[in-house]
């Protein structure tokens, strides 16, 4: 224990002292190199948090939760997850019962988390928001609940002050095109120290799927842009209007949740054909739907490069697996899981198209499935072009590859077969005020890679310097120069 008093302060001494304690100033740094690096560097870096879920909303009215079950289990897909798994009924879960039965099921299914990441997020945003460093399980629930319940009462635990509480200097929220930003425009009015940033979600705008859906959703967007959409060149023009009107918002990214790439071939006269037949209420052929996306995709990707913005891809998901439970709760419920479509021929064809047309912007590739690390990685190589360190890069371990292993393995595929020091670092992806210790999380995580490489001889120790610059930069100095916020 005397190796930890060299990196916390005398008054925490008495604390990690117990081994009882799960969350001390070691947890999940693998060996000395790595603890240097992330208590002499990574810890006191900010954070952006350039690509979550929070509304904006309940960011703009200083929200105030009810209790830990709200702020905690309300929308948590990953733990709804593993309620079930762990034979929780579904009334417990997103049923009728009350706030701390729910929480009590919560804290029965912990114990049996180990080993999932949820065991180390919950005990570190217990250890990190609330201060609570006892293990959740059927014995603390009770006590754990009560404490952090009191504590969401008061003015400290709001939705500003469990931001600022982070040292986060920017969150980028996820917007649809028709939306009105109005929240966004109050926070902007009425600063609290953190920068709410709109990023353009355009998914509806593509999706003539469902033809009914679509005619609605592009009166919504006709009403936004005070433009009458009735060709493809309409749309363009009402996507041009909210798309500037993101940018005066301080929108810098754009974001594009996808099952794979598209890039079929196509002409303008196809596009404003398939479109019209979408808005009269007729389901599109196979072909016409792959056509309709690529020609999308593509002029989206116009767009944010003549904005100067960064165009984000998430690839791999495949959505609402579960049609029973997708009647009688929704989508995005936790009936999602990992696709395996094919995206390196489409995704590079993308590419190549916006970048013989000079239309290449900043680009960062996420994928579900983890065997396509490797072939986003090489994909996004190919068209770096020296106008932007990291311009084109592998994006952050997404969704249930946000995890330990999940890290590792984008670390090292970034490092083999790019630049892991221009890399942009993390973000929560999350719809939770307290997921920012998963920042901390990371960055534990990096320095354990980079420390456990040090200590092998497979970086020098004479570097050091430059190691702690760059464990700096992954966790935000690269960000913040990378979105020019």
């Amino acid at each position: 224990m005397e190796k930890l008093s060299n990196f916390v302060g005398s008054e925490n001494i008495n604390l990690i002292q117990s081994m009882s304690v799960f969350i001390n100033p070691g947890f999940m740094l693998t060996c000395d190199a790595a603890r240097e690096l992330y208590h002499q560097s990574a810890e006191k870096m900010p954070i952006i948090d350039y690509h979550c879920h929070l509304v904006p909303q309940m960011i703009a009215e200083n929200y105030r939760f009810n209790d830990l079950t709200e702020v905690w289990l309300g929308g948590d897909h990953y733990k709804w997850r593993a309620l079930r798994a762990n034979g929780v009924p579904e009334e417990y879960i997103t049923g009728n019962k009350s706030s701390y039965e729910k929480f009590e099921k919560w804290a029965e299914t912990v114990p049996y988390t180990m080993r999932n990441p949820l065991y180390h997020w919950t005990h570190l945003e217990l250890a990190r928001v609330f201060g609570v460093y006892d293990l959740l399980k059927p014995e603390t629930a009770r006590a754990i609940y009560d404490d952090c319940t009191a504590k969401l009462h008061t003015e400290d635990y709001r939705a500003q002050k469990l931001m600022t509480r982070f040292d986060v200097r920017v969150v980028c929220t996820t917007d649809d095109p028709a939306d009105s930003l109005e929240y966004h425009i109050k926070i902007k009015e009425n600063p609290f120290g953190v920068k709410v940033l709109p990023t353009w979600r355009p998914d509806k705008a593509m999706d003539i799927g469902n033809p009914a859906a679509y005619k609605e959703y592009i009166a919504k967007l006709s009403a936004a842009a005070g433009v009458a959409i009735t060709d493809y060149d309409s749309l363009l023009e009402a996507l041009r209007i909210r798309h500037k009107f993101f940018g005066e918002m301080g929108c810098r990214l754009s974001d594009h949740g996808l099952e794979t790439f598209y890039a079929a071939d196509y002409t303008t006269k196809e596009i404003d054909t398939i479109f019209r037949s979408a808005i009269a209420g007729n389901a599109p052929s196979a072909e016409e739907l792959l056509k309709f996306r690529s020609a999308m995709l593509f002029d989206f990707g116009v767009m944010d490069a003549e904005a100067g913005w960064t165009q984000q891809f998430h690839v791999g998901a495949i959505r609402n697996n579960n049609s029973r439970m997708l009647k009688v709760l929704g989508p995005d419920t936790g009936y999602d899981s990992i696709h395996d479509l094919s995206c390196a021929a489409s995704g590079n064809r993308l590419f190549d198209r916006l970048a013989s047309a000079d239309r290449l912007a900043k680009t960062i590739l996420y994928c579900l499935n983890p065997g396509d690390f490797e072939v986003l990685a090489t994909m996004a190589y190919n068209f770096n072009d020296g106008t932007a360190a990291g311009k084109m890069q592998l994006g952050s371990g997404w969704w249930f590859l946000d995890q330990e292993s999940g890290m590792r393995r984008q670390m090292e595929t970034l490092s083999v077969l790019g630049l892991l020091s221009r890399f942009v670092g993390m973000l929560t992806d999350s719809r939770s005020f307290i997921s920012y210790p998963r920042h901390e999380y990371f960055r534990r995580i990096l320095c354990s890679v980079i420390g456990e490489d040090i200590e092998k001889g497979k970086l020098p120790v004479s570097e050091m310097p430059f190691i702690h610059r760059m464990v700096r930069d992954i966790s935000y100095n690269n960000a913040e120069k990378f979105f020019n916020f």
